[in-house]
């Protein structure tokens, strides 16, 4: 397979990019850091090519593109976190994370659509944190909850149109350089090796969510079908904990 990966600079991207080489498929590595995509190259030059682009610039990323003839799986997994403090509000936050998270990956969708064949599978990677009002994360998991949304809504309309399964990851917490930032309690924290093998195995499977930890997972998904308040109640005692 020819496999398309955004955001392979880093984290999930990075290690799904070395794992998909390592099974003999050609990876087209992308990102913005153009010193970890040539560490990428160097691994196996063979099987790993690389592309240097921002998904925030629709030119860019359809120039970059343009010249792939054809790609088989796509996995979408660029993006980036902020956390808010509510008593120094900073609406540039969201305008900042709503643009790589979701407009970055829209963008990246509609340069790949041409390019996708029928039987094609487009990844798109969002975020358990969609599940519930967690503290700060207004920008992050709002955005991931619109992901979530787009996502769902692309299977509906990609399928008839292109004939395109479209598939949803929502992970955990994954150590990465992302998550390294973080100065709170991350329970359940998988490696990326981790994640990619999820990744790789739900994908193989068709699984139309890819949810990883599955306690982690399972136990968010019961507490997003409490009322709201008691969803609200939970997550300020979670913030009081931390």
């Amino acid at each position: 397979m020819k496999i398309l990966i955004t955001g392979a600079t880093s984290g999930i991207g990075y290690q799904l990019a070395q794992d998909y080489a390592k099974q003999g498929h050609t990876v087209i590595a992308c990102g913005r850091n153009q010193e970890a995509l040539d560490e990428l190259a160097d691994i196996d030059r063979d099987s790993i090519k690389t592309l240097r682009f921002d998904i925030t610039d629709i030119e860019n990323t359809k120039q970059a593109l343009a010249d792939i003839e054809r790609v088989d799986l796509a996995i979408l997994s660029a993006g980036m976190c902020e956390y808010l403090d509510v008593k120094q509000f900073d609406a540039g936050m969201f305008e900042r994370v709503f643009r790589v998270n979701v407009f970055g990956t829209m963008n990246t969708v509609e340069a790949l659509l041409p390019i996708m064949p029928e039987g094609s599978k487009l990844v798109i990677v969002g975020s358990l944190a969609r599940l519930l009002p967690f503290t700060k994360a207004q920008a992050y998991g709002g955005s991931k909850a619109a992901i979530q949304y787009i996502t769902r809504t692309l299977e509906v309309d990609l399928k008839e149109a292109y004939g395109i399964d479209v598939l949803g990851v929502s992970p955990g917490f994954v150590k990465t350089p992302m998550t390294d930032a973080n100065d709170f309690e991350m329970p359940m924290r998988v490696s990326v090796e981790f994640a990619s093998k999820a990744i790789r195995k739900g994908i193989e499977k068709g699984k139309r969510d890819i949810g990883f930890p599955a306690l982690f997972s399972g136990m968010l998904r019961v507490m997003s079908l409490l009322p709201q308040g008691m969803q609200i109640a939970l997550s300020r005692r979670m913030a009081k904990n931390s």
